[in-house]
């Protein structure tokens, strides 16, 4: 089991910025992928951006060159700093984790950006 927590949400206007932190505990394989996703009201979860244990980042297309994901190996925590932040950029977003012993999600956290 892998134990995800976020923090970092809240209420930004358009053009500000947020940081997201992700903070995992438990049985963490090293071999493994973190990421973030968000998801809007009936709708699927999105990737927004992934990382590889030791590898590089990847990114949706809609937040290439505005969020930056990170990762602090030592202490099992994943980051998503987001920049020019847009009203569709307002969702809940989830810290996500695949490792050998299956996926886990954190409970989300809700990002809004008004106009």
């Amino acid at each position: 089991q892998v134990h995800l927590v976020e923090s970092g949400g809240g209420l930004v206007q358009a053009g500000g910025s947020l940081n997201l932190s992700c903070v995992a505990s438990g049985s963490i394989s090293s071999i493994n992928i973190m990421g973030w996703f968000r998801q809007y009201p009936g709708q699927e979860r999105e990737a927004v951006a992934r990382i590889i244990s030791g590898g590089p980042p990847t990114y949706a297309d809609s937040v290439k060159g505005r969020f930056t994901i990170s990762r602090d190996y030592a202490r099992n925590m994943l980051y998503l700093q987001m920049n020019g932040l847009k009203p569709n950029d307002t969702a809940v977003y989830y810290c996500a984790f695949f490792g050998i012993g299956g996926t886990f999600w954190g409970q989300g956290t809700q990002v809004t950006v008004s106009s």
